[in-house]
């Protein structure tokens, strides 16, 4: 049987885009929780989540953290090459500070100019002074050496380290499986009495997730860097839907300037 195909009588009229807003994730090759918590608190019917990966070896240390730098470029211009993104976010806290927020900004505008750049430790800043802190407790996964700049990044910034926390692990993929009942617990023991707010740290730890659990136990507002970021993104596209199962900050608007 020979079967006759025609070309349709006119050509079909697209839309400007799939999807009305776009946002571009770089995350770490061994990253297991950005993509996920970004799926569930970020992506809709309206916003897409377009994310690509860049080269990333362990152990957690600044030198290896540094080393991820001259791969930021390449990574953004893979995210939907030639085409805008409202927003990109780069999801890696700890290398954000030992790089530097203005210098991956800069990096990833060299591929997509003048997109808005998120990263979790500028993202997490705005997020605490938005919830009114000043005085801060601190839980990270890291060494002592890799938390030690954190420390330093929120110091500069005008923040009060009242307890400063730190697990010890070198491996962001056994970060990722740390138990939600354990991040709580910690959580717990982390936060000072006299701090305003709790910020957890590091992508790869699923703290995003408990955060309202958290928050009813210390009875003080928690930020964690996907949380942080999550928000960062969704204002940045136009959300302004208050969410409070997601947490305190999910109730927020996003700081102009």
């Amino acid at each position: 049987m020979t079967v006759t195909i025609d070309t349709a009588s006119r050509a079909p009229r697209l839309d400007d885009r799939p999807l009305e807003k776009r946002i571009g994730l770089i995350i770490l090759s061994t990253d297991h929780t950005t993509e996920v918590d970004f799926q569930r608190m970020v992506a809709s019917g309206r916003i897409g989540v377009y994310v690509t990966r860049i080269p990333y070896a362990n152990p957690v240390t600044p030198e290896n953290l540094r080393k991820m730098q001259p791969s930021l470029t390449a990574a953004a211009a893979l995210i939907l090459p030639d085409e805008l993104l409202d927003v990109v976010m780069y999801s890696c806290t700890s290398a954000s500070v030992v790089i530097g927020d203005q210098q991956i900004e800069a990096a990833v505008q060299a591929a997509k100019p003048g997109v808005p750049v998120v990263t979790p430790t500028a993202a997490a800043v705005k997020g605490l002074r938005t919830l009114g802190a000043k005085r801060i407790s601190v839980l990270t996964p890291y060494t002592v050496e890799t938390s030690r700049p954190m420390a330093e990044y929120f110091e500069r910034l005008g923040f009060t380290i009242d307890r400063f926390t730190c697990l010890g692990l070198t491996d962001d993929r056994e970060m990722a499986r740390i138990s939600h009942e354990e991040i709580i617990g910690f959580a717990g023991q982390a936060m000072a009495p006299e701090s305003d707010a709790l910020f957890i740290s590091c992508t790869a730890v699923r703290a995003a997730e408990v955060v309202a659990r958290i928050e009813q136990a210390i009875g003080k507002p928690v930020v964690s860097s996907n949380l942080a970021t999550a928000w960062a993104c969704l204002r940045l596209c136009g959300e302004r839907a208050a969410r409070p199962e997601l947490g305190m900050l999910m109730t927020r608007p996003y700081p102009e300037g």
